[in-house]
């Protein structure tokens, strides 16, 4: 199994320093540090999440990969996501594949919806066009990631283009796509249609529930004739590591707290308590919140669920102190993978 990271490029309160703030400028130096220990210590990828919140930083994903590419030697570099929603495809294509040239071969492309909704008003877009718009650039992407001249007809929310080659082409013969979903089962399918790569998010509830998800993936995939040991399948989720589970917890969940109820607020939730924040870290809980030891068995459990090829843990929702994530990020890399590696080799 891979196991790697992914951020939301987080830049909230320090509930752990008084409240601190950083500058994004300080927030991104912090963030090429991580990436960058991640990638010496093994791990196998880094997901940059797009977003266009006063809360965030990484609003152009890519251009943070790309000076990440200049610090790291063998680690992909991932979106989680890019909302292809309100975006060109054709841009979307040209930057990874700049950024695949400057990594030599490691960028992948993880398309998604997204979950929140800030992009579409920014960039003029209807709301109510919300699938259709998905929709239809997946498709316009899929052509020209064929490669060649592409001869793309334009359809309601994309423009025509008449058989031109689009420039620069990738280090990697194809670039890896992945589609991330929340659950939906729609999504999902789709995915399996197109013979990509999926990765599921679960944030909350049981993730059980979340396995006929998987069998809906690698049975639709069959029946419309793909070959299904070649496609992966990922599984993401809220986490933090300490030397034990009692560190980790109060470490993560005055950052986590405000971040979802802050999130929560805005949607229409209640506010969450710790007893639930805690009702979430157990063995068949969302939240891979604890001990290294506690992390290696809820993965192992969950890939006798799943039979996933990747994980991917969001290791902050909500500023955390830097030194403490590093030591998160090294007991990832030192303690649980070469665990998860020898129980699934």
């Amino acid at each position: 199994m891979e196991l790697g990271l992914y951020s939301f490029a987080e830049n909230t309160p320090d509930m752990l320093n008084n409240g601190h703030l950083q500058s994004p400028a300080e927030r991104l130096r912090d963030l090429i540090e991580e990436i960058e220990l991640a990638d010496q210590l093994g791990l196998a990828f880094y997901g940059l999440g797009e977003h266009h919140r006063s809360d965030y930083v990484a609003s152009s994903p890519v251009t943070i990969l790309a000076a990440a590419a200049a610090r790291t030697k063998q680690i992909k570099l991932s979106t989680a996501v890019t909302v292809l929603s309100s975006e060109d495809p054709v841009r979307v294509w040209q930057q990874f594949s700049t950024l695949d040239l400057l990594s030599n071969g490691r960028a992948e492309i993880m398309a998604g919806r997204g979950s929140f909704i800030e992009s579409f008003p920014l960039f003029g877009l209807d709301l109510n066009d919300y699938d259709d718009l998905f929709e239809e650039k997946l498709d316009m992407l899929l052509a020209i990631r064929k490669g060649g001249k592409v001869a793309w007809p334009g359809s309601q929310h994309t423009t025509p283009i008449p058989g031109l080659e689009i420039y620069p082409k990738p280090a990697q013969e194809q670039l890896p796509l992945w589609i991330a979903v929340g659950g939906t089962p729609n999504s999902v399918a789709r995915a399996a249609y197109h013979g990509l790569n999926l990765m599921i998010a679960i944030i909350g509830g049981r993730p059980r529930q979340f396995q006929p998800l998987t069998e809906l993936y690698r049975q639709t995939a069959e029946k419309v004739g793909h070959d299904v040991t070649k496609l992966k399948l990922g599984v993401s989720g809220h986490g933090f590591i300490a030397e034990n589970s009692q560190d980790a917890r109060d470490i993560a969940y005055p950052a986590h707290s405000a971040a979802m109820n802050k999130i929560g607020a805005e949607r229409g939730w209640g506010p969450s308590s710790r007893a639930q924040f805690d009702a979430s870290t157990t063995l068949e809980g969302a939240y891979y919140m604890g001990s290294p030891q506690e992390v290696i068995d809820k993965i192992l459990l969950q890939h006798e669920w799943f039979k996933h090829d990747r994980f991917g843990l969001q290791l902050s929702v909500g500023t955390l102190p830097h030194d403490k994530v590093m030591k998160a990020i090294e007991l990832y890399g030192t303690v649980v993978k070469p665990a998860i590696d020898k129980a699934l080799a």
